[in-house]
């Protein structure tokens, strides 16, 4: 858009009396310069005027009347010198020279006799600061869409990703927390910016550019410019956390200059994720007056999210300790592995430092832009044994991290990421989440038991493209939501089942088995361990107290069930029941009396399930059987997996002890509308 810079003279060496009033500060608005108010600054005498202009000009004349609005005639006709007559005039290109277009304005008296005359000379600056607003991979020129940013796929907005990866092996922190860039792979990252100038060789004098940003969005967006281009393209941060505004060398002529951007913090509850980027044209009018804007244009960007992904997706990797006793357990995790055509990544002692949850550490989950997409790890705050696996083992190039840490809150089993899940996608009474919902235990409504810290909470909130549910977790004693509840993919309409653990299904099971003359079938048979107690299905069926403790554990699970089917729009046959039993400790909290299942690993259609160890009839364990039933007629292929020794004796299963990272969404997380 051409921006005017306007000298006005009178006829000959001195303006003519009145004038001076007329002088038009340049206050651009749309490309055009106002001229004065004739009615108060004509000459004494003056009746009407006319006006000519160079080709380059557009010229506009406004009278109090709006039905007096309208294009100026031509040098011949004259208009009246009415009270309020304004004169508005803009360029239509710009400029090659300082000064090589003008408007010249004749007054006249009564019958016509000239009085005098006044000029303006314009230079003509073409600024457009340019993103890719409308996300397909092209900074276009002058978007009408650059400077908002609305949801949806008919939305518009350019797009940041937070430089969360690390390209250079040499520096410890995340690329974000570098202000140079020595390696083109890291330009990639970035998001361009285009700031195109057209016009003279030189700005006129007083005047210059610069580009900027607001104080309050320093710490969150960095933008980088080469310097020494023709010295190995070395580039620069020129905004961010330590510089507010950078002044823009002017070219001449036609140019583009490059500038590449950088979010340095994802969204979190003081941070919506849209930041803004201006380009001023300021002008001092002497020596000694400070310089004042007078044309500024405006781009935003939102910060992407750090999205999660279900198990629905499929798996790419696989992580899992090695511990002294899980030599047998990860020979079966490889075998699972291999079968799902995915890859297992083995943590050593050296780095895990003696520590085997895995899925308590980390999250893993993405980023997303319209020009780059890179795996991105969350850090739980609950650090153990494997608080530097994450940095040392993932953080690299193309692969990023995250953490929040929490001031003052304490910390407990509940922040542990074991207590981090993520739905598939749903819709929810006509509402889409195409991402799914993220879901996070928390304790019962009105009791002031354990919570996930707010920290996460809100960082999780704050993404907004996975809208949170809180459910009930603080009845189990570790108080993970992937005790009671995981989703499966399969291949029919509703694309996936939602799993729980439920101890009605299993006394249901029991009483069945009981009714068929199966009681004495024995629990625990080549359970490894050394009780030797011979537990029958009679004897647990018997057992009073472990009934009631069932019966209260139900009760969590269905209120559980209750806001899952509603915040999920779930119908009771997209929910499948695996058997489970659960024993309360000391402080009344819940723990599984047999290996629980649901808490197990899905890669594709391949489930690693904790092996439950539960009644043997005819060579082969019920609750095996019965699990098979229930999920190989969707597609499903279950391999039951011993984790006693390593985990399930430490209150944890198959899943507490792996990770899996997963391929990201086809789905663009733009198009989605909060």
């Amino acid at each position: 858009m051409c921006r005017a810079r306007a000298h006005w003279t009178g006829s000959g060496a001195t303006p003519a009396p009145g004038l001076t009033r007329i002088t038009p500060t340049i206050r651009v608005s749309h490309g055009q310069v106002p001229a004065g108010d004739f009615g108060r600054a004509a000459p004494a005498g003056a009746v009407s005027f006319s006006v000519k202009h160079t080709e380059g000009v557009n010229v506009e004349v406004r009278c109090q009347s709006p039905a007096e609005v309208g294009p100026a005639p031509g040098s011949g006709t004259r208009w009246p010198l009415d009270k309020g007559t304004v004169l508005r005039f803009s360029m239509s290109r710009a400029s090659t020279e300082v000064n090589d277009n003008k408007v010249t304005v004749s007054f006249y008296a009564e019958g016509g006799q000239p009085i005098n005359q006044a000029g303006v000379f314009l230079t003509g600056i073409g600024i457009s600061l340019d993103v890719d607003a409308d996300r397909d991979g092209v900074v276009e020129k002058n978007s009408p869409n650059k400077a908002s940013w609305t949801w949806g796929p008919e939305g518009h907005g350019a797009i940041l990703l937070v430089s969360c990866d690390k390209e250079n092996p040499f520096t410890v922190a995340s690329d974000c927390d570098d202000e140079r860039v020595f390696s083109r792979e890291d330009l990639l990252d970035m998001s361009r910016m285009v700031l195109r100038t057209e016009g003279p060789q030189r700005l006129p004098r007083g005047y210059e550019i610069i580009l900027y940003i607001p104080v309050s969005e320093a710490d969150k967006v960095g933008v980088f410019y080469v310097q020494n281009p023709f010295f190995g393209q070395r580039y620069m941060q020129v905004l961010g956390r330590r510089k507010l505004y950078h002044t823009v060398q002017y070219t001449g002529g036609a140019a583009e200059l490059d500038f590449f951007v950088e979010g340095l913090r994802f969204p979190d509850d003081t941070f919506p994720g849209l930041v803004s980027i201006h380009v001023s044209l300021l002008e001092t009018l002497s020596e000694g007056i400070p310089h004042a804007p007078i044309f500024t244009d405006t781009v935003m960007f939102r910060v992407a999210p750090w999205i999660m992904t279900p198990n629905t997706l499929a798996p790419v990797n696989v992580f899992v300790c090695s511990m002294k006793d899980n030599y047998l357990f990860i020979k079966e995790i490889k075998n699972l592995v291999n079968k799902a055509g995915c890859d297992l990544k083995v943590c050593f002692g050296y780095i895990n430092r003696g520590d085997r949850w895995m899925q308590d550490e980390i999250e893993f989950g993405y980023t997303h832009a319209p020009h780059k997409s890179f795996p991105v790890v969350l850090d739980s705050p609950q650090d153990g044994g494997l608080e530097r696996f994450p940095i040392k083992d993932l953080l690299g190039p193309d692969f990023g991290y995250v953490s929040r840490e929490p001031l003052f809150e304490a910390i407990t089993s509940l922040d542990s990421f074991g207590n981090l899940e993520v739905s598939p996608p749903v819709t929810v009474a006509g509402k889409e989440y195409p991402l799914g919902r993220i879901l996070i235990g928390s304790s019962f409504p009105i009791s002031a038991g354990r919570r996930m810290t707010r920290i996460v909470r809100d960082f999780l909130c704050a993404q907004q493209v996975q809208a949170p549910v809180e459910l009930y977790s603080d009845w189990l004693a570790v108080g993970h939501v992937d005790e009671f509840v995981t989703f499966v993919p399969t291949s029919d309409k509703k694309r996936f089942r939602m799993l729980m653990a439920s101890p009605a299904a299993c006394y249901k099971l029991f009483r069945e088995k009981q009714k068929e003359g199966q009681g004495e079938a024995t629990m625990f048979k080549g359970k490894g361990t050394s009780d030797t107690k011979r537990v029958t299905i009679n004897k647990v069926l018997s057992n009073n107290i472990l009934m009631q403790q069932n019966q209260y554990v139900q009760r969590c699970i269905d209120w559980n069930r209750d806001v899952l089917k509603k915040e999920l729009g779930l119908l009771e046959e997209d929910i499948i029941d695996l058997p489970a039993l659960f024993k309360l400790d000391k402080q009344g909290k819940a723990v599984p009396y047999f290996p629980n299942m649901v808490t197990m690993i899905v890669l594709a259609k391949d489930l690693g399930i904790p092996k439950p160890f539960g009644p043997i009839m005819g060579g082969e364990c019920c609750l095996e059987r019965q699990t098979r039933c229930l999920l190989e007629p969707l597609g499903l292929r279950c391999r039951f997996l011993e984790d006693v020794c390593s985990y399930h004796g430490r209150l944890g299963e198959v899943r507490c002890g792996t990770n899996v990272q997963r391929r990201p969404f086809a789905f663009k997380w733009w198009h989605v509308t909060p």
